[in-house]
Formats: C-alpha cells, sequence, structure tokens
C-alpha cells in the first residue's frame, strides 16, 4: 500500500493553484478530481444595475492574459440587443487586436509555460541555459502582440481604449505601419518555431474528442460565427444555453460544462483546427504539413504544435489587415439602449468566451452571465487526466506527478500562469 497526500488549502481568483486529487487501487484509476477553489469573483453580479456601455472596460479586468476575448465578447452581446452591426475597418481592427492577444498569449504558454516539459526543464529560465535565442525570440514575439495590443487598446493590460460599437480613437495609418517590420519578423521566426517544437518528444495519447469552436463562413473564426461541432451542432450563439449546460460539482467552484447528450467537450486550438482547418491561410497549412500535423490532431500533447500554428496565422494576418488599413470616419458606431437580451461570443486563445446580457430601455444591466473556456474544458481535462494516469500507472509518484502538470498544461487552463501551479495528491491501496 502506497499514499501520498498533499493539502491546498486556498487558491488564488485569477490564473491561480489548482489540485488534483487521484485515487489508485488494485493497480486501476477509481477517481479523478481537477479541483479550483478560486473565491468567487462576482463579475456577473458587479455587472448588474450597471449602464451597457460599461460592460466591456468591467470585463476586461477577468483575465490580464485574454482581456480582449471578454471585452469583445460584452459588445458584442450589447450590439445584439440593440441591432448594431460593427463592419468594414472596425471590425478589422477588431479582429488585428485579437491577433496581437492571441500572439502573446500562445506565445506565452507554448514558450514559457509549456516547452520546458518537453525538454525537461524546470522553468523557461532554465531552458534559456541551452535555448536562449529560442527564448529570447519567444520575448519579442510576445512583445509584437503586446505592441498591436497596446496601440489598439490603449495599453497592454486590461486595455481602455474598446466600446460598444467600436473604439473610442483609432490608429492612423502611419501608426499601424510601423509594426509591419516586427510582425513579419513575428511570422518568419513562429514558422522557424513549428520546426523546433515539431521534433518534441510527444506521448501517444490520441483521444475521441467532442471539439466545440465558432465557424464563420468567411474566415477562420475568431469573433463572429456560429457554434459548430464535430458531431452535428450547428447552432447560432443565442442557443448557447439550450446546449451548453452547466452544473455544480463539490470538488470546485469553477462550474463544469457539458455538451446536452454528449457529455464532456472540448474547445481552444486543438477544436478550432480541427473543425475550421480549411480557412488557414497557406502558409500556416503548409507549415503544419511540413511538421507533421495533417487536417486533423487528436494528441492534446500536440496541442503546443496547434498553438504555434495559430500563432502564425494570427501573425499572417496582422500583416494582411495593417496593408490593406484604411483610417474608417468614425472610431464607433452610435449605439442607443433597447430592452432585451443579447448574446455574444468570439474565441479566446483558450476557446470559446460566451456571453448573455439582458438590459432595461434605459442601458442598465439586470441579468449577466459569462462562461470563460476554462470551465468548458474542465471535464474534459479531468478525463484527459484519468486516462494518462491509467496509461502510465506504474510509474513513480514524482514523475506521475510531472506527466499529470504536462497533462493540464495543454489546455494552458486560466487557473496559473506558473510553470508549477498543481498540488498532486495520489491514493495508492
Amino acid at each position: 500500500m502506497k499514499s501520498k497526500t498533499i493539502k491546498v488549502d486556498y487558491l488564488a481568483r485569477v490564473e491561480g493553484e489548482g489540485g488534483l486529487h487521484v485515487r489508485i487501487r488494485d493497480n486501476a484509476v477509481k477517481d479523478v478530481k481537477l479541483k479550483i477553489f478560486e473565491p468567487p469573483r462576482f463579475f456577473e453580479a458587479f455587472l448588474k444595475g450597471r449602464d451597457f456601455m460599461e460592460a466591456p472596460d468591467i470585463t476586461a479586468r477577468i483575465c490580464g492574459i485574454c482581456p480582449i476575448a471578454y471585452e469583445l465578447g460584452a459588445s458584442y452581446a450589447m450590439e445584439d440587443i440593440c441591432g448594431v452591426k460593427v463592419q468594414g475597418q472596425l471590425r478589422a481592427l477588431r479582429r488585428l487586436i485579437y491577433n496581437g492577444e492571441w500572439i502573446e498569449s500562445h506565445v506565452l504558454h507554448v514558450f514559457m509555460l509549456h516547452a520546458p516539459d518537453f525538454l525537461g526543464y524546470e522553468d523557461a529560465i532554465q531552458m534559456a541555459r541551452k535555448y536562449p535565442d529560442v527564448v529570447n525570440n519567444a520575448l519579442r514575439m510576445k512583445k509584437i502582440g503586446n505592441a498591436i495590443v497596446a496601440l489598439l487598446g490603449g495599453r497592454e493590460i486590461h486595455p481602455i481604449n474598446l466600446r460598444v460599437g467600436g473604439f473610442y480613437k483609432v490608429p492612423n495609418k502611419r501608426d499601424l505601419q510601423k509594426l509591419l517590420d516586427d510582425i513579419k519578423w513575428g511570422k518568419d521566426t513562429a514558422i522557424a518555431s513549428a520546426r523546433f517544437i515539431a521534433n518534441f518528444p510527444f506521448p501517444d495519447f490520441e483521444q475521441d474528442y467532442t471539439y466545440i469552436c465558432m465557424r464563420h463562413p468567411d474566415e477562420y473564426a475568431v469573433i463572429e460565427g456560429r457554434l459548430v461541432s464535430n458531431r452535428g451542432m450547428d447552432i447560432p450563439i443565442r442557443d448557447y444555453d439550450e446546449h451548453l449546460i452547466e452544473e455544480h460539482v463539490k470538488h470546485s467552484t469553477a462550474l463544469h460544462t457539458h455538451l446536452e447528450g454528449r457529455g464532456a467537450c472540448l474547445v481552444g486550438p486543438m477544436a478550432r483546427y480541427n473543425l475550421n482547418y480549411n480557412q488557414l491561410p497557406s502558409v500556416a497549412k503548409e507549415v503544419a504539413k511540413e511538421v507533421g500535423l495533417g487536417p486533423e490532431c487528436n494528441n492534446p500533447f500536440k496541442s503546443i504544435l496547434v498553438r504555434i500554428i495559430e500563432t502564425i496565422f494570427a501573425f499572417d494576418e496582422a500583416q494582411q489587415i495593417i496593408e490593406q488599413y484604411e483610417e474608417p470616419d468614425k472610431p464607433a458606431l452610435e449605439v442607443e439602449p433597447t430592452a432585451g437580451t443579447g448574446y455574444g461570443c468570439t474565441e479566446a486563445p483558450r476557446g470559446i468566451c460566451y456571453h448573455r446580457y439582458t438590459i432595461d430601455d434605459k442601458g442598465l444591466i439586470r441579468d449577466a452571465k459569462i462562461v470563460s473556456p476554462t470551465a468548458v474544458n474542465q471535464q474534459r481535462i479531468e478525463k484527459d487526466l484519468w486516462g494518462v494516469v491509467q496509461k502510465n500507472i506504474d510509474l513513480a509518484d514524482d514523475k506521475l506527478q510531472y506527466l499529470c502538470e504536462q497533462t493540464i498544461r495543454n489546455y494552458d487552463p486560466c487557473i496559473s500562469c506558473s510553470a508549477h501551479f498543481l498540488k498532486l495528491r495520489i491514493d495508492r491501496d
């Protein structure tokens, strides 16, 4: 009999710590619980009674890594209520700032949080001793993403320039074009990075996932589209609550989400890649083929490769938007409040980020619902952990813990931004 217990009392709010409890008996996994103890964030309650125009600025504070996902999700929901459609150059600028967020988030995860797992280092600082150019290039790529967000958003963290209807101020063409040389360098470096990552030792762990993401008829979906799955679902955003069901589980303060009639589902880069591969630009598809990814990827340990392919896409689209940019006549459309309920959804780096709001005729928010991608993925993460532990059940506890941490980091969960967030409890009977 072998037992190991590490107690976790309290976890931080956002990018906090997670706990994992694994119970093994008679050489079989009997229970796996990914425990999230984040205190309630109350953002939905904060929004009640506030003016509908405040929603983007308030929701931006939910996450310091992907605030654009929350700002634009809130904006689209309010525009849905009020019958406003942002198009043309303002819409292009929305995709551009999202490109910046994808770049900075994906690069942070790929090189600072996840690559050390594959290369056998405790963290990126130790990794930099052998791979200084890789780490330095990653920092520069992330800085380029930050620069895009800062120029369009007013600052890098919790941007303040986005609003319902568009922006408070739009950049001039000259300032945007100053970013082009760096963006072109970033695309070339991301391509080289994909070739480097392709040589990582990926565990053999193919899974049969239910993927869910947004799909747009004309582009790789980021800010608009319908919700689709590889199991036949194809619905408008407003039908989200009829298909994706939230429930409370005892071991987590974050709600678990499952697809009605299907159970656990996966959102994020692998879902987008598998369902929207044909809409990636040719440069991204060519690199994907070169590094051994076909139109489908069902190994979560290769999600790091998928993320770098999406980084290539983000750099490529950012370049195209800037090269074609013409300053719009005004920074935003006028939006007048109308009583009703509206729905918004965008593709955060980690997956779909859903918003639903009800406002009255004065524009005051009466009800709000926000679902983060990590909340959707929690149940699927537990299932992956179950399979990984069972497959590697004879590993020593320390090695099994390391593998479990790596499995969770496949999802880039929004519960911690440190390389060692996990406390593992293993009970062997």
